[in-house]
């Protein structure tokens, strides 16, 4: 029989991704969406306290375990943006909000050369038996790269086609699935929470 957990996320490329690593763990992976549950108001400062901010409010109204996931794209000549707000960098939401961020990220580095475009993609995941779990098992992974001039690749999400890996010579979005997850941000957190798990 499979503990039934739930993801605290609605975005269909983040529950394919993590319910295939958790499924080798024995989880049935729900996401949250899927049982009417609307995510809360992202109101931390770090990755990792939305990350516990969302998995808690999903273990809170679903009385199930809750896995919650907070990532995004740090850029060093922009301060660290997007950041936290990675995902509503353009103020905009639904289908066109990854063109209309990606669109954004491009203005803001017009004027930044190629050697100050450096960038590192982050990823926070966190688990919780509970809502009022007091030890939370916290996974993090970080993979580096440069920001580039114009997009490349169709592959992925987010802003895939803009983040070129010198490792790979390539930008994520030219990368296929099985390529990708070894290196990406979120494998590199999840392989940290399946050892966690497995302890």
């Amino acid at each position: 029989m499979k503990q039934k957990i739930v993801l605290a996320t609605g975005n269909k490329g983040k529950v394919r991704e993590m319910a295939d690593v958790l499924a080798d763990l024995g989880f049935e992976v729900v996401a949250q969406t899927d049982l009417g549950i609307e995510p809360p108001e992202e109101t931390g400062l770090t990755f990792v306290e939305n990350a516990l901010l969302k998995a808690r409010f999903a273990a809170k109204m679903s009385g199930l375990p809750a896995i919650a996931d907070d990532s995004g794209l740090v850029v060093h000549a922009l301060n660290g943006a997007p950041g936290l707000y990675s995902a509503r960098y353009a103020g905009v939401d639904g289908e066109n909000a990854d063109a209309e961020n990606r669109q954004k990220l491009l203005q803001e580095l017009a004027d930044v050369p190629a050697e100050q475009r450096k960038a590192k993609f982050v990823s926070c995941i966190v688990f919780l038996q509970h809502e009022t779990d007091p030890s939370p098992i916290i996974a993090e992974g970080e993979c580096f790269g440069e920001i580039l001039f114009e997009e490349r690749g169709s592959n992925g999400f987010g802003y895939d086609s803009l983040f070129f890996s010198p490792e790979k010579d390539r930008t994520f979005a030219e990368l296929d699935t099985v390529e990708k997850k070894k290196i990406s941000h979120r494998a590199q957190a999840l392989s940290v929470l399946k050892t966690k798990l497995q302890k």
